[in-house]
Parts: C-alpha cells; structure tokens; sequence
C-alpha cells in the first residue's frame, strides 16, 4: 500500500511557512481525521495516532471553535505507541459551518480547510430547492466552492429530471449540477474528475440522501456503512454518525458527514448576497436608499417578483434565512454581553474574596 504523504493529505506551501514562523518544526505535522468527544483521530506521514489536547489548548479554548475539528492541521508529539498530543492548531483557509441545533447565538463547525462542498440531494424524495438555497448559502460565507449533486435519477422520469433542472436553472446560477446515479454510475465520472490531488471534498446533505453510497463508488471501495432503504417510507438509516475525513487512493480527500435536519443560517451576510445576487442587485435599484423590500412603493425588487423577472419562492426564502442572520447575530451579541457580564461578576468576587483575606 502506498504511504501517505503531507501533500496526499492536502499540505501546503502556506502552511509549512507557518510551520517554520511559529517554531513548530519540532512537532510533527497531522490533519484530524475524525472527532469524538475530546479525542481526536490524526493521520500524519508516520500512521495515525489517537490523539488530545494539551492542557492549554484545553483550557484556554473560548468556544468550541478554539477546538480542533475534522480537517484541521495539528502540531503533534507522539507520546506512547499510536498515541499523541496535540500542541497546536494551524491556521484554518475555510471553515463550513452552521448555527448550532438548539443553542441561539452559537456556532458549530462542519468541517475545516474545505476546498469544494458536494451537496448531495436525493430527488426522488430529498429534493428541496430551499434547502439547496441554504447550503449554497453555507458554502458561499465559507469561501468553498459548491457543487449539486442530484443522486437516484434512477428512480424517477426523464420528465420529472428535468422539471427539476429547469427549476434549479430558474433559481440558482453558475452552479455546477450533476445528476447521478449510484446503482447505474450515470454521473459518476463527471463527479470523479471533478476531485484532484491535494484538494478537499466536504459531503453535505440528509441522512438517505446517498453520500457514503457516493463515497463507496468514488473510492472503488466500501469504505462507510450504508443501510437499506425502507420500501414502506422511502427513507434511509442514519448511518454515518461522525464526520470522517478520507483520503482516496486516486487522490483527493472527502469529508463524509451524518445527515443534518437542520440547516441553520449563521453569520452569513456575505454567503446571502453571493447566493441570492440578483436580488441584492435590484436593492440598488430601489427609489429609497433605506427601502426595507416589504411594501414600498418604488421598490425595484416588489417589481420585479410582480412582473415575474424575480421568483417569489426565492425572495421568500432569502427573507427567511435574512431574518434567521439577524436573530443569530442579536443572539450572539446579547450572548457575548453576558459572558462578559459574568466575567466581570467573577473576577469582583476574586477580587473581595482576596481583600476579606486580610
């Protein structure tokens, strides 16, 4: 079996220049191949190692994003046969990531050092333009590039095929898309020449929505689990239940990923006006300069949904994930105010505690 090298993983120029600056040419250099809990699974050029932190990086971490995640690149010390520490964590180029299920004003990381994001949805019972909408979205404020993938063509019409292409035509632009079909390969071979040596590939949609059976084929092996899909529901086991990062033999590396349910916008101005572009070039055209694009008259974007130039469907769902941005960000701050508060709470009870002392 060949052997592994930095360059197989994805290393580069820019980081072996931070290697040298940050003194780190002591450790070894390793990327995070899988996470679980406060364990992590690096691959380096010597073999791969179950990993933790040492106690700075620990306990210094502010937030979970201080914390080493899926392809991540980490200066680490072998301490005990397939055992090491981990010292430090490179520089992140790109970080996909979503607002945390569940927890308002919080953030959860994705994947790390992502090249390209292959959004995979099943048509025959996946397909959803909104959700499409909102992982290009995710892509977009991530600075990776997307690619649709629409996997089990095999199991509806040319017809209804294409009703759903001329959709995507409609609504989204200059986005590669991609038809295939695992059980024939119709579509493989325009997947696979997509993903080059070096470059980093994040799998990204529902559980049954066919990414490990997409990954199985890509690799020539079975490399994740896949369960059946149940005749009576049409909906496949939630299988994958970590993210794993895997390095094909023909190169590249893909990032599998469990099935997310929801898809939380975050702090994604940037993403928002890449996605929906036409739309914030019609605010520009607007009679008003503070134009809120709900009821006024002169508004270039109302217009347009009227005289059918923009979908309405789209600007809905560009509202949605507007909103969900600005209640993110409001409860990011009012979060921020508050640790800070307690911070402050903390270090005055420090403070009188010392001074009873005495």
């Amino acid at each position: 079996m060949k052997k592994i090298t930095l360059k197989d993983l994805g290393y580069t120029a820019s980081l072996e220049k931070y290697r040298l600056e940050e003194n780190l040419d002591s450790f070894d250099v390793g990327r995070v191949i899988s996470e679980h809990k406060d364990r992590y699974e690096v691959k380096s050029e010597s073999g791969e190692f179950d990993s933790e932190l040492i106690g700075n990086l620990r306990f210094g971490a502010e937030s979970k994003s201080d914390l080493p995640a899926v392809g991540d690149w980490v200066a680490i010390s072998e301490y005990d046969t397939g055992k090491a520490l981990i010292h430090s964590i490179y520089p992140r180029h790109s970080i996909i990531e979503r607002q945390a299920v569940g927890k308002h004003g919080e953030k959860q990381i994705i994947a790390t050092n992502i090249d390209y994001g292959f959004i995979v949805q099943s048509v025959n019972r996946d397909y959803n333009i909104n959700r499409l909408e909102r992982y290009l979205t995710i892509c977009n404020a991530s600075n990776v590039e997307p690619v649709i993938i629409l996997s089990k063509i095999d199991l509806i019409d040319e017809g209804e095929l294409k009703s759903i292409l001329d959709q995507i035509d409609k609504r989204i632009k200059n986005i590669r898309v991609i038809p295939v079909s695992n059980e024939s390969n119709i579509g493989l071979d325009k997947v696979a020449a997509i993903i080059k040596k070096g470059k980093t590939y994040c799998l990204l949609g529902s559980s049954g929505a066919g990414k490990s059976t997409l990954l199985n084929k890509l690799s020539g092996k079975e490399l994740m689990n896949t369960a059946a899909i149940s005749e009576a529901i049409d909906r496949g086991k939630h299988v994958t239940s970590h993210r794993e990062l895997i390095v094909l033999e023909n190169g590249g590396i893909l990032i599998d990923n469990p099935g997310m349910r929801e898809v939380g916008i975050a702090d994604t101005t940037d993403g928002l006006e890449i996605t929906f572009n036409s739309i914030v070039k019609l605010s520009q055209s607007c009679k008003f300069h503070d134009c809120t694009h709900l009821n006024e008259k002169g508004c270039a974007i109302l217009e347009a949904v009227a005289n059918g130039d923009l979908d309405a469907d789209s600007y809905s769902n560009f509202q949605r994930m507007e909103r969900e941005r600005a209640h993110f960000e409001s409860s990011a701050e009012e979060k921020k105010t508050k640790d800070k508060n307690f911070g402050k709470m903390i270090k005055s009870f420090k403070k009188q505690r010392n001074q009873n002392k005495f």
